[in-house]
């Protein structure tokens, strides 16, 4: 694969826990994305508690060859990880590796989709 695709990564950002367990969920979403699309570069990352960092991850996939990375906040609502953290640690990628295209997902929690999701999970029987 050529081009801009073979060059993105994503990088799929959760808060983090102690709990490997709580984990699993995270890595479910990245294996998931992986089985619909072979060629992606996917990683997850956490904000605390649990490695990888955002850093770390984001230097993982850019030493794999990623020119592009797409970060995706895997929270349900705007607190103050993506509202105040997220948006510093992106800018200080952006510093550290000027070349890499950074681009930040709104959180899923904001997503039409997942609200219907949740909506459609909360009346199941």
């Amino acid at each position: 694969m050529t081009g801009a695709l073979a060059s993105r990564g994503t990088v799929l950002l959760a808060h983090g826990s102690r709990d490997a367990r709580w984990r699993e969920p995270i890595e479910a979403v990245a294996a998931r994305v992986v089985q619909d699309d072979p060629t992606a570069r996917v990683v997850c990352a956490y904000m605390e508690l649990a490695t990888p960092d955002l850093h770390s991850a984001a230097a993982g996939l850019i030493a794999d060859g990623a020119t592009a990375i797409r970060v995706v906040p895997l929270f349900l609502g705007m607190g103050k990880h993506a509202r105040e953290d997220l948006p510093m640690q992106l800018d200080a990628l952006r510093k550290t590796w000027p070349q890499v295209d950074f681009s930040l997902a709104r959180i899923v929690g904001e997503e039409p989709e997942l609200v219907e999701l949740l909506a459609r999970i909360a009346v199941k029987s």
